[in-house]
């Protein structure tokens, strides 16, 4: 790879039908979760987790489309970081965890990414809206011994987050960053146009939040959010990590 160039293309997908669940918490909740190099990301003051869930379809993997790893769910947990760099802020997600039904899927993930990935089965419904049709979004997976469940109900048409808003901030993220086994940061950089949402009418969320999530987590993810939102998606390019630091 020559000097300046970006890493090689890892994956190729389209994400569709995401389900964004928004929750204020305290930064000092997630200050052991930041990778060195990056900073909590703050808007008007204030720190989010977001509970995501959402289709990959079409997925190639180095090009290549591996039998049962083409279309599948996955749901995860993140938050917002942000990395200073000579071109400017760098504005990215760290996951704290990611469910998927796909063994390759997080396999891979955990190898070359270090990102905390587990498999359970998870399950979808997508009915968009029509009219006088409300639409539905619903992600099920299965973990801690029963089937949680994320739930939007959305109207009319999808309309591009308005910049500078709740939702353009969480939504408009293009780069990812984890802590490696080691505790060395990689960064990698999601490529997607921005992403068109529908405020969600409903959200429900019902999860066993202490036992997926841990402890830490059950205060801010019990409340209702603070925003919910369905984006269209689109499809996605991830390169490969580098190091950072």
């Amino acid at each position: 790879m020559k000097p300046g160039s970006p890493p090689p293309v890892f994956l190729r997908a389209e994400w569709r039908h995401l389900v964004m669940a928004n929750y204020e918490i305290d930064p000092l909740l997630l200050q052991g979760y930041v990778p060195a190099g990056t900073e909590l990301d703050f808007f008007a003051g204030r720190t989010f987790v977001s509970v995501v869930g959402f289709r990959f379809l079409n997925t190639r993997i180095w090009s290549v489309k591996v039998p049962l790893h083409i279309n599948f769910n996955q749901v995860n947990l993140r938050f917002c970081v942000r990395r200073k760099t000579p071109d400017g802020w760098r504005r990215g997600v760290v996951f704290i965890r990611e469910m998927a039904p796909r063994f390759l899927v997080a396999f891979v993930a955990r190898l070359l990414y270090g990102e905390h990935y587990d498999v359970m089965p998870v399950r979808h419904v997508v009915s968009p809206p029509a009219a006088g049709r409300t639409g539905v979004v619903c992600y099920e997976w299965y973990g801690a011994g029963r089937w949680n469940r994320l739930v939007a109900h959305f109207d009319g048409e999808p309309t591009r987050a308005v910049p500078e808003s709740e939702a353009a901030f969480i939504a408009d993220r293009y780069w990812g960053y984890t802590a490696q086994g080691d505790r060395s940061p990689l960064e990698y950089q999601v490529e997607h146009p921005p992403w068109s949402v529908w405020p969600a009418r409903t959200l429900a969320f019902d999860c066993s939040i202490a036992r997926l999530y841990g402890p830490a987590f059950v205060e801010a993810l019990a409340k209702p959010p603070s925003s919910a939102f369905v984006a269209d998606g689109s499809a996605v390019v991830v390169r490969r990590g580098r190091p950072i630091g």
